[in-house]
């Protein structure tokens, strides 16, 4: 027996995010830039013109005419780690724009990366034996351990005598990390679609130039739109997204699943 689970509940019904969404997993171009929407295309002919304005749109023009958090409710997707348009240099130019360096706020340098107080970071493996606390009303402290992939919140506190980092993440938890652990995080102003998945977001911008052939497909699309539940921009090439929406091929997933299931004893 199959059931499909085709309805989405993340956006109000009516909504174009919704509409596109569906249109993106039916392989039709989404309709762009329609009056009172809440999805938009701005076209851009490289990455760096595209990095710019997404730049733009997620620190100023957003905020401005919605009134949203640049920190808080407004997250940058992109594709790919590396380029002008990818992770990396998104991150940088992000963080230099809505948390730059002031004198008040302590830093740690790892490699290329600097984690700054007031970051928005990233867990980006499982760390079953992490130990956090949550601080509750009337002093009630709740302790426990494990702090997973794709778990998002902000640094409070570098500690540079006693060399660790401590994170208050957006379920509440708060956890310290030693600089040996580092390795852990990353600043999270962008971040990769695939390592969005299972995320919600206010709004999303997600930049589309600079993309790889591998990541050129619709599934992607699909998961980067379907994150945002009130906006939706997108930043880049319209023969990108045309590519995107067209291609539909993934890659085959060889488990050995099926042959282990019909190797196991029959029992009733």
């Amino acid at each position: 027996e199959v059931i499909y689970l085709n309805q989405i509940f993340r956006q109000a019904e009516e909504s174009m995010i919704v509409l596109n969404a569906h249109k993106i997993n039916k392989g039709c171009f989404p309709e762009i830039n329609l009056p009172d929407s809440d999805f938009f295309f701005v076209q851009r002919n490289n990455p760096e013109d595209t990095a710019s304005t997404v730049i733009d749109l997620s620190t100023v023009r957003i905020p401005d005419k919605f009134g949203l958090d640049p920190m808080k409710d407004i997250q940058v997707l992109t594709p790919t780690k590396k380029g002008a348009a990818g992770v990396f240099s998104l991150n940088a130019a992000l963080q230099n724009r809505l948390n730059p360096p002031k004198a008040e706020l302590k830093e740690k340098q790892l490699r290329d990366m600097v984690f700054r107080e007031n970051d928005r970071v990233m867990q980006v493996k499982n760390n079953y034996g992490l130990c956090w606390k949550i601080y509750g009303g009337n002093n009630e402290v709740t302790e426990g351990e494990g702090v997973f992939n794709g778990d998002m919140g902000i640094i409070t506190e570098i500690d540079s005598e006693e060399g660790y980092i401590t994170v208050a993440f957006d379920d509440g938890k708060v956890c310290e990390y030693g600089y040996d652990m580092l390795d852990e995080l990353e600043l999270a102003y962008a971040i990769t679609v695939h390592k969005s998945q299972g995320s919600e977001f206010p709004a999303v911008v997600m930049a589309l130039s600079g993309i790889p052939p591998m990541l050129t497909c619709r599934n992607l699309l699909y998961t980067g739109v379907t994150r945002a539940c009130r906006l939706v921009v997108l930043v880049g090439e319209t023969n990108i997204l045309k590519k995107m929406v067209e291609n539909i091929s993934e890659k085959k997933r060889y488990t050995g699943l099926a042959e282990k299931l019909a190797a196991l004893p029959v029992t009733l």
